[in-house]
């Protein structure tokens, strides 16, 4: 009798315990979250809210950017596509400076709201850039040459948006991701589905952006797209501050380098001692550790000497600049061990860069008419990329990653390196049919020229885009959103901010890196005025470009392939359970 009731004491205790989230997470009043009133979908959804806002606005200005410089502000193709190139670049820099804030000192939902206001600031000015008449690019409806002022105001509010940007994006998808409990088997599963779905969402919002915003903007005008652009996004910003108690916070922890360079100036003053064969030597610390506590692994076995435990310097114990944690180690290597994957995913970024530069100047060159009458804005042929990865999402969410599950046995279906190689490989198919598609625009094209004249309409239909455009969208299904999965998971808690931030400099650096590629490739091919990106599309041998760029994704995908087979996981050591490390606190002592 005395035994049932105690177990059904524990079984009581157990219950309550998991009523309430014990991963660090607190609640809006600073307690521990009750599981049942906050996190989860609930919670994420006000937060995709504002991301879906502010999506809209991005791509819309993002996709047609590179329309309103060649044709208001009669820039070149090549300044143009530079120009796009730098502020879609500095867009996805930026968030490396607001994520590093974010962890270290404000918290993810304060950046969020700081970085509304900068953005909102960015598109009003914008917006009263198309509507004050001294703002104006002209008084007149054609002009060659706009006024000064209106470029300096337009670039000053398209830069603004960076710097909005550079706060909401490693901010808002980290706190979506934080409103799951990772030690929770069905939230941990849900977060599994969250970055598909968030990226399904994003995509919603690119083929907003790209179909409706810039059908506005192309057929009403500009200054009409971003007023209604300002009024959703202030509404959607009042939705995500609603959503207030149904968050769950991290405290900022602040600076997140320290440890690691800690880890490093003790690996480097314990040089000469040899790593011990056995990991419970190493000194761990539960009892103080406030998060969650990481396995060790055998890669960068120097780092390992930090955690070495010295009897003749004991003096030094609390010292975190003399001795590590086994946890701050493995901290660590993780960070190290992304370097080599983020150099080698930058190649994502240049393939979705020719997407909202070069693609938009392809489409511009064929004929855009549907039928007799409708005819498709060149930006808006990026909906359709974001159409194959609408489609491809959820059959890979609902589909696929259960089959998987059952004939691997891992959670994900497949590991988030082989996802990401997926995409890789589907980069190397899109620049091949790109080039193949432009050589065949490009001998139409001549052949028109010949035998009609420059002024005659095109022949070769837009359509013919479609294929590489599908292939855009369902290769960012996989190297996109693992590349997100990855920087999110793959680096440590205190650091998930900047982790996404890191996801969204592989865009960025993939931006400048094709503007300097631009650069190179004119020096090179242009010394005979025949160059491979000339001041139009049809003087132009984009082709070319194409096939230079499918050459480096099939060497860069082979190096990628080779990392991710030596690639060691991030491992958690769930709390109490048995573990190699002394318990208690206590430590063994290595001479």
């Amino acid at each position: 009798m005395e035994r049932d009731m105690e177990k059904r004491k524990q079984g009581r205790i157990e219950v309550n315990e998991e009523q309430w989230v014990h991963d660090a997470s607190v609640d809006y009043k600073g307690r521990v979250p009750l599981r049942a009133s906050t996190g989860v979908w609930k919670a994420s959804l006000f937060v995709l809210t504002v991301e879906i806002s502010e999506r809209i606005t991005y791509f819309g200005l993002a996709t047609n950017l590179i329309s309103y410089l060649t044709k208001v502000i009669h820039e070149d193709l090549q300044t143009a596509a530079k120009n796009v190139n730098y502020w879609s670049g500095t867009s996805t820099l930026m968030p490396l400076i607001g994520g590093f804030v974010a962890d270290a000192y404000t918290g993810r939902f304060y950046m969020v709201l700081f970085s509304s206001f900068v953005y909102l600031m960015g598109l009003s000015l914008l917006t009263m850039s198309q509507f004050i008449p001294s703002l104006k690019a002209c008084n007149a409806k054609i002009c060659h040459k706009p006024r000064k002022v209106h470029e300096v105001v337009f670039f000053l509010a398209l830069y603004c948006i960076s710097l909005g940007t550079g706060g909401y994006k490693p901010c808002l998808e980290s706190f979506g991701a934080d409103q799951f409990d990772d030690d929770n088997l069905k939230e941990r599963k849900k977060k599994m589905s969250f970055f598909n779905w968030w990226n399904f969402a994003l995509c919603f919002a690119l083929m907003l952006g790209a179909t409706v915003v810039v059908y506005i903007q192309d057929f009403v005008g500009w200054g009409a797209a971003g007023l209604i652009l300002t009024i959703f996004m202030a509404l959607t910003v009042i939705a995500f501050f609603l959503g207030k108690p149904f968050y769950r916070y991290r405290r900022a922890d602040g600076n997140p380098l320290t440890p690691f360079f800690q880890v490093l100036v003790a690996a480097i003053r314990k040089r000469n001692l040899h790593c011990p064969s056995n990991p419970a030597l190493l000194h761990e610390d539960p009892e103080k550790s406030q998060g969650r506590l990481l396995s060790h692994s055998t890669s960068l076995r120097f780092l390992d000497k930090a955690a070495i435990f010295e009897e003749k310097h004991v003096e030094h114990k609390d010292n975190p600049w003399r001795l590590a944690t086994v946890t701050r180690v493995e901290e660590t290597k993780l960070v190290l061990n992304v370097v080599p994957i983020w150099l080698t995913s930058l190649i994502v970024g240049i393939c979705v860069a020719q997407g909202s530069t070069l693609f938009v100047k392809q489409a511009a060159g064929m004929n855009l008419k549907i039928g007799n009458s409708f005819k498709i804005p060149p930006a808006s042929m990026a909906s359709i990329s974001a159409v194959g990865t609408i489609i491809s999402v959820p059959i890979y969410d609902r589909i696929i990653v259960p089959i998987l599950r059952k004939v691997t046995g891992n959670e994900r279906g497949i590991s988030i390196l082989r996802r990401i190689s997926v995409g890789l490989s589907l980069s190397v198919i899109l620049m091949v049919v790109a080039a193949l598609v432009e050589a065949k625009r490009l001998r139409m094209a001549r052949h028109e020229a010949l035998t009609i004249g420059e002024t005659s309409e095109k022949t070769m239909s837009v359509l013919w885009l479609v294929p590489q455009y599908l292939i855009l969208g369902i290769g960012d299904s996989f190297s996109l959103v693992g590349l997100q999965e990855y920087f999110y998971d793959q680096v440590p808690d205190s650091m998930r901010s900047l982790g996404m931030a890191l996801y969204l400099s592989v865009l960025g650096a993939g931006f400048f890196l094709s503007s300097f590629l631009i650069i190179i490739v004119d020096r090179v091919t242009g010394k005979n005025g025949k160059g491979w990106i000339g001041k139009d599309i049809n003087s132009s041998r984009l082709d070319k470009f194409y096939w230079m760029l499918a050459v480096i994704n099939a060497l860069d995908f082979c190096v990628f392939l080779f990392l991710a087979k030596r690639y060691t996981y991030k491992t958690i050591q769930r709390r109490g359970m048995e573990s190699d490390y002394c318990k208690n606190g206590e430590m063994e002592m290595v001479s």
